[in-house]
């Protein structure tokens, strides 16, 4: 009630609304010297520190994501409060859309076997990449961007973005992964059937560094499901909150922006809400203590039957 009154009482003042409303002046004016309660003033200061918490965080992370964001932070608040306060200041987390895709099989060709059949678990980093690639509008015209994700800690290991969908796009990302890892031989890099990872230039490239190619079963939605994942993310995140893009150079920019935060600073449920640079850190570290380190959760909605 005293809320509404301070809205309204420099235009009608405060005793024809306290006589409309049947509300006694003097209680108004009572209720406006007490000291704000110990919850308004925490209300307050939380408030702050959600706006700050999710403009950092590109604007996306919803309730769950913020909650745990601030108990990282030190800020004990139950979600329920988190939950509450969001609603109040108009905070809301992105919701993602339909993916679409890019890629384009060759029924023709000769392809690599499965050897992820769906299952997108890894036990260390550089054990299992996955790829695929998106397209972007511009007021210049499409854009493609190609990433290439590590399975153990969905850490982006490379990407690239291009005016032309042609295979020196994903060759351009796998270059910059192989020049950021330096994997060992062994490594499986799966992608979906698409030209532009079936391409000799592409898959000699991989066998030079001793990587075994896997290439998605056909007519399975769900045979490059993390990537798809990973890129339905960067849309979601990114390319549709900041749109539209006026040129390649900016959104190459922005992707980079984006990559920065999502390997070092974003949170995963999958791996504990950590960043996967952070769980790749602790994961060498027990490694080098002795200690075991657990697998990752396989990717919701995949199915458990081998292990890369």
């Amino acid at each position: 009630m005293t809320g509404f009154i301070d809205a309204h009482r420099d235009r009608f003042g405060v005793e024809p609304i306290c006589r409309v409303l049947q509300f006694a002046p003097s209680t108004y004016y009572g209720a406006r010297r007490l000291p704000p309660s110990a919850r308004h003033v925490r209300d307050g200061a939380l408030k702050v520190e959600l706006r700050r918490v999710h403009a950092e965080q590109f604007g996306v992370y919803g309730v769950r994501k913020l909650w745990r964001q601030l108990h990282r932070e030190g800020v004990q608040v139950a979600r329920c409060t988190v939950e509450r306060l969001m609603r109040e200041l108009g905070l809301k987390g992105a919701v993602r859309g339909k993916a679409r895709r890019t890629t384009m099989s060759d029924d023709t060709a000769e392809r690599p076997a499965d050897l992820v059949d769906r299952n997108f678990r890894a036990s260390a980093p550089n054990r299992l990449w996955v790829a695929d690639l998106t397209y972007v509008r511009t007021w210049s015209g499409f854009a493609y961007v190609a990433f290439i994700i590590d399975v153990f800690s969905r850490l982006i290991v490379g990407w690239r973005a291009s005016r032309s969908l042609h295979d020196d796009l994903a060759l351009d990302a796998l270059e910059q992964a192989l020049w950021e890892r330096e994997p060992d031989d062994g490594l499986v890099h799966h992608s979906d059937r698409g030209v532009q990872y079936l391409s000799i230039r592409y898959t000699d490239r991989l066998a030079e560094v001793g990587a075994v190619t896997s290439v998605g079963s056909r007519g399975d939605s769900y045979d490059n499901a993390m990537a798809e994942s990973v890129i339905g993310l960067y849309k979601t995140e990114l390319v549709r909150r900041r749109g539209p893009w006026r040129s390649l150079e900016n959104l190459e920019f922005a992707t980079l922006e984006w990559v920065d935060w999502f390997n070092n600073r974003r949170l995963f449920s999958a791996i504990g809400y950590v960043p996967p640079a952070e769980y790749e850190a602790s994961h060498v570290l027990s490694e080098s203590k002795g200690c075991y380190s657990p697998p990752v959760p396989a990717l919701a909605g995949t199915q458990q039957t081998k292990s890369p």
